[in-house]
């Protein structure tokens, strides 16, 4: 019986081939708009004052997370372009 011999094939590289890797970025469409950035930034203003209250309660907002939810909402009711909320469990 013949045996065959195995041959062994490099793959091409990119520097062989000429092929260049494209630096370009993808464009993404923005989650968020501008104005509920701004929207945002104006009640982080107010938390950081200590001025930011919460709701039907009146209480002061003392969490980072909420103020930001809180900024978020009210942008939504604006009609702002803002994702919909998420449904937590």
């Amino acid at each position: 019986m013949a045996t065959r011999k195995k041959t062994t094939r490099k793959k091409a590289t990119a520097k062989k081939t000429g092929a260049k890797k494209s630096t370009a970025k993808k464009k993404t469409t923005r989650k968020y708009g501008k104005k509920a950035g701004k929207k945002v930034k104006k009640v982080m203003e107010e938390f950081k004052s200590g001025k930011l209250k919460s709701g039907r309660s009146g209480k002061k907002v003392t969490s980072r997370k909420q103020a930001i939810a809180i900024g978020l909402s009210e942008a939504r009711s604006e009609g702002d372009k803002v994702p919909p909320q998420t449904k937590s469990s």
